[in-house]
């Protein structure tokens, strides 16, 4: 996980220890070992925006979240095998940032995105009419399938507009968490292996990991509250974080 997370779980070791370290000193420790997380070089294409399928308004902007179940974001992104690539669709709660869904699939078919939506359905049940769902415009969230779906559990549908990954940024962030935090960027043997690490890396994910924007609580603990979380971050640069991701969420 990134810096500031670690630095805030060894807290309570550290002063029983007398060890005294601010983030910056904790930073540079860190990169002197060779344990900072380097920045990955361009991803493959996973979204086809070009189809005939309609395309939804963005209903999101400017939108204000005090409870989880209210707004679900989606994405898709790649993962290796030595058989080829194979696809993660995920759904993502936005305000406690809780995994809800996910579905590792085979091809690009709409199958994969429908089967993540169908989990976080089952699993969390829909407020009908209060719930959004977010997305790109990419054709297996257009597609009828998964539109009829989401019609048919009353979901609110919302898709980006401009092809600006920011507005569609919480779902682009966890892919990359996953990624680069927990090991989904490596190239798995097969199918098989590369499913199991995707479940190992999102009950991580939902259950150990702290969020600055959830107020330093995990995923699974932020999803019960209620009211504005408070965000623990704020913007910054580094001298020594040019080559480095900074870890926000």
């Amino acid at each position: 996980m990134g810096a500031e997370k670690m630095l805030y779980l060894l807290s309570d070791v550290l002063i029983e220890h007398g060890i005294k370290y601010g983030r910056d000193k904790f930073y540079n420790l860190l990169g002197e070992h060779g344990l900072l997380i380097k920045r990955k070089g361009r991803s493959k294409r996973t979204t086809n925006s070009n189809h005939f399928y309609r395309k939804y308004p963005n209903l999101i902007r400017d939108l204000e979240l005090n409870s989880s179940g209210r707004l679900w974001v989606s994405d898709i992104t790649y993962i290796r095998t030595a058989l080829g690539f194979v696809y993660l669709s995920l759904i993502t709660d936005a305000y406690s940032k809780k995994i809800v869904g996910w579905c590792l699939w085979p091809d690009l078919t709409s199958e994969g995105a429908l089967n993540a939506l169908k989990m976080a359905v089952q699993g969390e049940g829909v407020k009908k009419k209060e719930l959004i769902h977010h997305s790109d415009r990419g054709i297996q969230y257009c597609c009828n399938d998964y539109v009829n779906y989401l019609n048919g559990c009353e979901i609110n549908i919302s898709m980006t507009e401009n092809g600006d990954p920011y507005e569609n940024a919480i779902a682009e962030r966890v892919n990359g968490i996953l990624k680069v935090e927990y090991g989904l960027e490596e190239t798995f043997k097969d199918y098989l292996s590369a499913n199991e690490a995707v479940k190992l890396a999102v009950y991580k994910y939902n259950n150990k990991r702290p969020h600055a924007s959830c107020d330093y609580m995990t995923p699974v603990e932020a999803h019960s509250h209620k009211g504005e979380l408070k965000k623990r971050w704020k913007k910054k640069e580094l001298k020594s974080a040019d080559n480095f991701i900074e870890m926000q969420s």
